[in-house]
């Protein structure tokens, strides 16, 4: 089985509250991005590839492969093997049998940048429980399985439904909206700077957001620059110039709304015309390593 892993960006991210067990509370839309790879709009590879297969002839167990890009963490420690250990552990629990049919190898081909705010890790651990769902004939539906992907991490019951959606609470209660964005070319910036999730959440102060997100679709996109903000630029940018200046840049390129997604570091921004995009896409490429250009 292989399964294309795609990205997400945040449209808009406001932080409202403090929880007691010390999380935030946040209202944000999670827009999926790289569903098309390969496709003429997006010929550039923007996704993961996930492998999942099974050697029945080889004694019962987890076999994990990292590949393409490397990552600065220990096998073990990896979301995707921690998926894996997940759902076998769940289906134990759920079934009373234990995973003996086999060695499951796991091949992760790694494109998508890591801290950049893209849900890279976090897609790769969902299409995992996904994959390996399928491969057992389906035993969780994907609600229980969007509860067990909470547990790899907080927008990682998004990836289970993979539409854009509103998110609430630390981004695991999710409601489908209706945002389209066909006609309009993203460019996605990812430059040489980590931005860490604690630092970023430790610049903020919540507050009562400026514009409701579930609205999103209703809001012409030339009045998202107005409306729609990331709260975390607010204590990030002033660490970290270069990306405020990077937004500004899309900006003065004709980009219609430009953001940072997530907690940084990848800044995006939405062209509706395709030669400015490609025009700017040109510039960037010459300053930076990690720049993608793809239809929607």
């Amino acid at each position: 089985m292989i399964k294309f892993v795609n990205a997400k960006i945040n449209i808009g991210l406001n932080i409202v509250g403090k929880r007691e067990d010390g999380y935030h509370n946040l209202e944000t839309v999670f827009f999926p991005i790289g569903l098309e790879n390969g496709m003429p709009q997006q010929p550039a590879p923007f996704d993961d590839i996930l492998e999942i297969s099974l050697d029945r002839n080889k004694p019962s167990g987890c076999r994990f492969q990292l590949m393409g890009r490397r990552l600065n963490c220990a096998p073990e420690k990896n979301l995707v093997v921690k998926a894996a250990t997940l759902f076998f552990n769940t289906y134990y629990e759920k079934t009373g049998i234990a995973i003996e049919e086999g060695m499951y190898n796991i091949i992760l081909d790694k494109n998508l940048p890591e801290g950049a705010g893209l849900g890279g890790g976090s897609a790769d651990a969902a299409f995992c429980l996904t994959g390996l769902n399928e491969m057992f004939d389906e035993p969780f539906s994907k609600n229980r399985l969007a509860e067990m992907a909470v547990k790899l991490g907080a927008d990682c019951p998004f990836f289970i439904f993979n539409t854009p959606s509103f998110a609430e609470g630390i981004g695991e209660e999710l409601t489908p909206i209706e945002l389209d964005l066909s006609g309009c070319w993203l460019m996605i910036v990812k430059p040489d700077v980590f931005v860490s999730t604690k630092e970023a959440f430790a610049g903020i102060t919540p507050k009562k957001p400026r514009f409701d997100l579930r609205f999103l679709p209703n809001l012409p996109l030339e009045r998202w620059r107005e409306m729609v903000v990331n709260d975390f630029e607010d204590s990030i940018f002033p660490q970290f110039p270069q990306l405020k200046a990077l937004k500004d840049e899309f900006y003065e390129s004709g980009a219609v709304y430009a953001s940072m997604s997530g907690s940084g570091s990848s800044i995006y921004g939405i062209y509706r015309d395709e030669m400015a995009a490609k025009r700017q896409c040109e510039k960037f490429e010459s300053t930076y390593n990690g720049v993608w250009l793809f239809g929607l």
